[in-house]
């Protein structure tokens, strides 16, 4: 079994998955602040057998591959350009309207949603060259930033 965290990172709040490469699904997705990031893979390494991480090659982030050197496998930076864009039409695959709801503009349903968990599932998809599913044991997929 090979896991991979996947981080969309930002100047104030980072988007994160946990995901199962044999699989394709997704265990985690979260948004977490940036500030918080080196504690919280910290706490996930303790418990699950992390192979990669990979990190989008925007915002800060050789900042917080800095913060990482203690993950002693291996971190890629990879390319994450548009993923914020693509987030958007990702997050209707995943999460699709139905009803009457249809007939609303699809960009309102998107305007209260911090989709940076979505960027970073984007930026795993590009690098693993495939697309995954959220593992339906998920009870809640958290777009909120984290803030403890």
């Amino acid at each position: 079994m090979f896991k991979y965290i996947s981080i969309d990172p930002g100047k104030y709040k980072c988007g994160l998955v946990l995901a199962e490469i044999s699989e394709k699904k997704v265990y985690r997705a979260i948004v977490i602040k940036s500030e918080l990031i080196e504690d919280y893979i910290r706490n996930i390494n303790t418990t699950e057998d992390i192979s990669k991480i990979i990190i989008g090659n925007g915002t800060t982030s050789r900042k917080i591959r800095e913060k990482l050197d203690f993950f002693k496998k291996e971190i890629k930076i990879f390319e994450e350009k548009n993923t914020t864009y693509r987030a958007k039409a990702r997050y209707f695959e995943l999460f699709p309207i139905s009803g009457l709801q249809c007939l609303i503009p699809r960009e309102i349903f998107v305007l209260n949603k911090n989709l940076d968990a979505i960027s970073a599932l984007v930026i795993l998809e590009d690098f693993c060259k495939m697309k995954f599913t959220f593992n339906p044991n998920i009870k809640n997929i958290d777009f909120k930033t984290w803030l403890k």
